[in-house]
């Protein structure tokens, strides 16, 4: 069985190495030859909606998945034409627009912030009436970690929001006063078995993950994430990893955005959990019976954003377990992660601490 897959980044890496215990085998499309899942497997390259690099892909796998939510809907939509493609198309088309996602969640009876959509610097001015300040300006489309927003917190950053956001369709939402960011990875199997991971504890700086924590044991807050989760998976008939972030406010849960595919928060499971993210998401879109996902111990997972910190040094940690993504140090990009095992959430949090006493400033 040989599985497509549209991107060739770190997530697209990490599906291959999870694969070949399974006999998979994989090809990539990706417009960069370097990127690197070409470490692990070969890479058709091109443009993702260049229809010739797209039958170049499909000509030689048996089924198609993508491990980016920016894949354009086209280039899905043409594929699906002649393989079976997982996550849907649809998901991937509702997680592209914050507008569709936050009217899905609404939809679906999950908690979310209030929103308005913004087509002009009048209706912006009449959204923030309506959702007060602080506020956050968003483009509905391509942003992520942190790009694309502006907060609105006095009446003199409404202009200034729109000056710097306003040449794209925009959302308004209301700022959600949260304790904390949590997530919920989970997957489901074209047969309709699903399986959710433990929640986790996220903590973000300037818009990009740094360290996740798990699990993070709140029962309430885990039965109502599988409900949320379940739901969005029904809704698509869906089949592959699914992630919904969440803010948590005054006791519940109050969902931000989801993604289709296999996720940074979930990294941790690579050593973490009895079956990763990673696995799963491909046991799921073969009909596979899913891995168990329960954790192993207690585990943290800390992104290298912008460049690796010194390898030796992490190397002797006890419990640490370094990956290393093979891309270029620039500032803001994740280069590479390691995970910490400990068997009890006060020894990985000692851990924690002695690795970001390591990490670059």
């Amino acid at each position: 069985m040989k599985i497509g897959v549209i991107g060739a980044g770190q997530l697209g890496r990490m599906l291959a190495l999870a694969g070949y215990p399974l006999a998979l085998q994989f090809r990539f499309l990706d417009s960069s030859a370097d990127s690197p899942g070409g470490q692990v497997a070969p890479i058709v390259t091109g443009a993702f909606d260049d229809p010739q690099s797209l039958e170049r892909l499909a000509a030689d796998v048996d089924i198609v998945t993508y491990e980016f939510e920016n894949v354009p809907v086209s280039a899905l939509q043409q594929v699906s034409q002649t393989h079976a493609v997982h996550p849907p198309v649809d998901a991937l088309r509702v997680s592209q627009d914050r507008l569709l996602e936050k009217q899905l969640f609404e939809k679906l009876r999950i908690p979310t912030p209030p929103f308005r959509a913004v087509e002009s610097l009048d209706e912006l001015r009449a959204a923030v009436r309506e959702l007060g300040y602080p506020s956050v300006l968003k483009t509905r489309r391509l942003g992520y970690d942190g790009k694309g927003q502006r907060y609105i917190r006095k009446p003199t950053d409404v202009e200034a929001a729109w000056s710097a956001l306003g040449s794209a369709p925009l959302i308004l939402e209301g700022f959600v006063d949260f304790e904390r960011e949590v997530s919920v990875v989970g997957a489901r199997s074209t047969t309709g078995e699903v399986r959710a991971y433990p929640i986790v504890a996220n903590t973000h700086r300037d818009g990009i993950l740094r360290v996740t924590l798990a699990p993070h044991r709140h029962p309430t807050l885990q039965k109502a994430a599988e409900m949320h989760l379940k739901r969005v998976m029904k809704h698509f008939d869906y089949a592959g990893v699914l992630t919904i972030e969440f803010f948590v406010q005054r006791g519940r849960l109050v969902a931000n955005e989801m993604a289709p595919r296999v996720h940074n928060s979930g990294h941790w499971t690579i050593e973490g959990a009895i079956t990763s993210q990673f696995e799963n998401h491909l046991r799921a879109i073969l009909g596979l019976p899913l891995g168990d996902t329960a954790p192993v111990g207690h585990a943290a997972m800390i992104n290298f954003i912008g460049q690796l910190p010194p390898r030796d040094d992490l190397l002797g940690v006890p419990g640490l377990h370094w990956h290393d993504y093979g891309k270029a140090p620039r500032p803001g990009r994740k280069i590479g992660h390691c995970t910490v095992v400990a068997a009890s959430a006060v020894e990985r949090d000692r851990l924690v601490r002695k690795v970001m006493r390591k990490m670059p400033r």
